[in-house]
């Protein structure tokens, strides 16, 4: 009779349209996706972190064999605060390293370059390119014996536990297996390690001297005699070691459990040899010598434990079980632990380097284009704190974008591309002249307002959007005799066009047009009136370039068609309605087009991880689900997702985060939408194959 009544109570919610999804499990949706690993290989390295700091281990859940990764995902150990600059003999001057530009605005521009001839510029240019560069903190791994090798270990198995944030590894050495649990303390830049074996395996600490490398693992072990490490106290369970890089100084506080002895064994390189079975330590590396009492491991281990079941329960979560397409599997795989990593990696009180916290590429400097790929889908995901916490950085920065602005004879600020936490400007021949991260500012506080519309995010964050807008409205220029305003002097997004010739590129036309609309609604909401002038270059902007139906890369490019440069890179056209809502800018019809176009014959061997993200996006808006799944999943080079979750690129760069950003931002807009939307999950086909769960995501604008 209960089955009966069970029955009749289904078809009648059925058919009411009442039936609601039961809860995600997000338990099993969590677990099902934890990284196995059952062999060293310098791809599938494993990290713990907190977005502030993050260790990076290789299949024995420390740092023990990192030449062995250096060319894969090395073995790293980096901080948002641990930074180094060499010494500047020549008192290089970061106004040394400007050059003078005429595009056409009125006036000479002057532009933070790098120089080729030789000179005192070229020097200037290249020591602020290099300097300050992010440190590798310092190595904590085993010490198995000097002639012992990787392939000496056996019976790896190795799980990256998701749901509690910590890093089971096992293995075997000699006949006897060692058992390691590794996690990083969510609130401090310290790990943890809880090591069981009767082999007593010794742990080192070994601590490099920085390499000033455009991208590589920030070691250089050959210069041992140009760096310090002493120890400044010490007693039978802990000792603090004192960093001193030239004017650089850090601390590293070792506490350990069991009885164990700490010693020097060369410069820079010290072991701490365990006498029992069951040995842990932590290691906290601080930028000043602490004073608090350091948690100890049980307390770490509970804490991350605490801090990543929080994560996971609260936010978004989408789940792919029931699909029937086989495609949906991987793409799960992909969502959950790109999570996990941009987490880890990218939500600290800086924007985050396109590598994150594992390894150097441009130096360890930041990339402020860069930063809505990484931080959009924070508040997208319904995690809006991760994304405040680095937004609020924007301030720091403020003063000397402020004085960008000016010295180029613009209004309001013009944020940096490349940059480090102090905002200093890199020199680039490339990113000095980008435009397209000037909004994001606008659109990531947007976001932030959307989750919660109050009073506190506008009082924190609308002097920064109005200053930013007053730049975009005065570096966008009024041609009288066709009524219109264009954008000129700038290489956009699409980086393989030229700043001296390229006008009115598609995506930051939309950009601006979007933008500047936002800037009036905060104006609005601030109690403020709408800016006359900024409504007109509103109602001015020139449309987007086309030929043939299909948009151009810019409006000077009419070979766009047949000329590479402009078919290859970023794709960033499909920007202009894919990132951002659909504009009066912008004709449907030829945006489809363009996107079959792309789609047909565009260079993808010559494109990065988040190009296929953006084009899932635009394919979703459009009305081509199947084209936004096949983009996400696209078999190239560049859309490789290794077994740890990060997108690999090349040689260069076997992490790319941004991809990892760009996929799910692409992944909330395909199952919650856009403001006006009103197909249910708009990015996936209605062919029986993609029913898709989720829960707790925000529609895009």
């Amino acid at each position: 009779m209960r089955k009966i009544l069970y029955s009749c109570l289904a078809l009648i919610l059925s058919a009411s349209g009442a039936a609601k999804q039961m809860p995600i499990n997000r338990l099993a949706l969590v677990t099902r996706n934890n990284p196995q690993i059952t062999a060293f290989d310098s791809l599938s390295s494993l990290s713990v972190g907190n977005g502030e700091f993050a260790y990076t281990v290789d299949a024995t859940g420390l740092q023990t064999f990192p030449e062995m990764y250096s060319k894969g995902v090395p073995l790293g150990t980096q901080s948002q605060w641990g930074w180094h600059s060499y010494a500047n003999p020549n008192n290089y001057k970061h106004e040394e390293t400007l050059k003078i530009y005429d595009f056409g605005h009125g006036r000479q521009e002057p532009y933070s370059t790098e120089f080729k001839e030789d000179g005192r510029q070229k020097g200037a240019s290249s020591w602020f390119r290099v300097n300050p560069h992010r440190l590798h903190l310092g190595i904590v791994g085993f010490e198995l014996g000097r002639n012992v090798k990787a392939t000496d270990i056996t019976n790896i198995k190795q799980t990256l536990n998701l749901w509690k944030g910590n890093i089971i590894s096992s293995f075997t050495l000699n006949g006897k297996a060692v058992q390691v649990e590794t996690v990083c303390h969510p609130q401090k830049d310290m790990i943890a390690a809880k090591i069981n074996s009767a082999l007593h395996p010794v742990v080192n600490f070994r601590f490099p001297y920085p390499s000033g490398g455009h991208c590589d693992d920030g070691c250089d072990w050959t210069k041992n005699n140009l760096h310090n490490t002493t120890i400044v106290s010490q007693t039978d369970h802990s000792a603090i070691l004192k960093r001193t890089i030239d004017a650089t100084v850090y601390y590293v506080q070792i506490q350990w459990e069991g009885k164990a002895k700490l010693s020097e064994k060369q410069k820079n390189y010290f072991v701490l040899t365990p006498e029992s079975d069951n040995f842990a330590f932590t290691c906290w590396f601080t930028s000043e010598k602490q004073i608090a009492k350091q948690p100890g491991v049980a307390e770490t281990i509970l804490a991350a434990g605490n801090y990543w079941t929080s994560f996971w329960k609260r936010g978004g979560a989408v789940d792919f079980s029931a699909c029937k397409d086989a495609r949906a599997k991987e793409l799960e795989r992909r969502v959950v632990l790109s999570q996990y990593l941009l987490a880890i990696q990218c939500a600290g009180s800086t924007p985050p380097q396109e590598t994150g916290l594992t390894y150097n590429s441009w130096f360890g400097k930041f990339h402020l284009e860069m930063i809505w790929w990484h931080q959009a889908q924070f508040a997208l995901w319904n995690r809006p704190e991760l994304l405040d916490r680095t937004l609020g950085w924007y301030e720091k920065a403020y003063p000397i974008a402020k004085e960008i602005a000016k010295r180029q004879g613009f209004d309001g600020v013009r944020w940096m591309k490349m940059t480090d936490p102090s905002g200093i400007e890199a020199p680039s021949k490339v990113g000095s002249f980008l435009i397209w991260q000037q909004p994001h500012l606008i659109y990531l506080a947007e976001l932030l307002y959307r989750n919660h519309p109050n009073a506190q995010i506008i009082k924190k964050y609308n002097k920064m959007v109005q200053e930013t807008a007053a730049f975009m409205y005065s570096f966008a220029t009024y041609e009288k005799d066709k009524d219109r305003f264009v954008l000129k002097g700038a290489i956009p997004a699409q980086e393989t066009l030229r700043a001296a010739e390229t006008v009115n590129p598609p995506f930051e036309l939309s950009y601006w047009h979007y933008a500047m609309n936002v800037a009036q609604k905060w104006r609005e909401r601030a109690g403020e009136k709408r800016n006359q002038k900024w409504d007109e270059m509103i109602n001015k902007l020139s449309p987007l370039a086309a030929k043939d139906t299909l948009y151009l890369a810019a409006e000077t490019a009419l070979d766009t068609y047949t000329d590479i440069r402009f078919t290859s890179d970023h794709m960033a056209v499909l920007g202009a309605e894919g990132i951002l809502p659909k504009c009066k800018l912008v004709r449907n019809d030829y945006m489809k087009n363009t996107l079959n176009w792309i789609w047909d014959n565009w260079n993808w061997d010559q494109t990065w991880g988040w190009d296929y993200p953006m084009t899932a996006m635009n394919a979703a808006r459009l009305g081509e689900p199947e084209k936004a799944v096949g983009a996400l999943l696209m078999n190239k080079r560049t859309n490789t997702y290794l077994v740890n979750g990060h997108n690999y690129q090349d040689d260069r760069l076997r992490i790319y985060l941004p991809g990892n950003g760009g996929l799910l931002t692409a992944i909330s807009m395909m199952c919650a939408g856009w403001d006006g939307c009103k197909v249910k999950n708009p990015g996936f086909p209605k062919d029986g194959n993609w029913n898709v769960k989720w829960e707790s995501l925000t529609p895009m604008p």
